[in-house]
């Protein structure tokens, strides 16, 4: 698991620059849990899940949502 095998998203992610801002243990943990964990990763971050099927992502949507994947799309409509 090399840091080349980080999500399309990671620099830009508005998370870590947004409501976790301040936040650098949390920050560390969800980085190395999905955006720094290759692609089995990315797909399991509910982020990465909502842009993948819409193109777009709420702002403050966290990686481990226990929202479905529908009820997000549901909620963004």
């Amino acid at each position: 698991m090399g840091m080349n095998q980080t999500c399309e998203h990671y620099a830009t992610c508005p998370v870590f620059n947004g409501i976790l801002q301040g936040m650098e243990t949390t920050v560390k943990i969800y980085k190395r849990q999905y955006c720094e964990a290759g692609p089995e990763g990315w797909h399991k971050c509910k982020r990465y899940q909502v842009k993948q099927k819409t193109g777009i992502c709420p702002p403050d949507l966290l990686p481990n949502s226990i929202k479905t994947l529908e009820q997000i799309i549901t909620a963004m409509s």
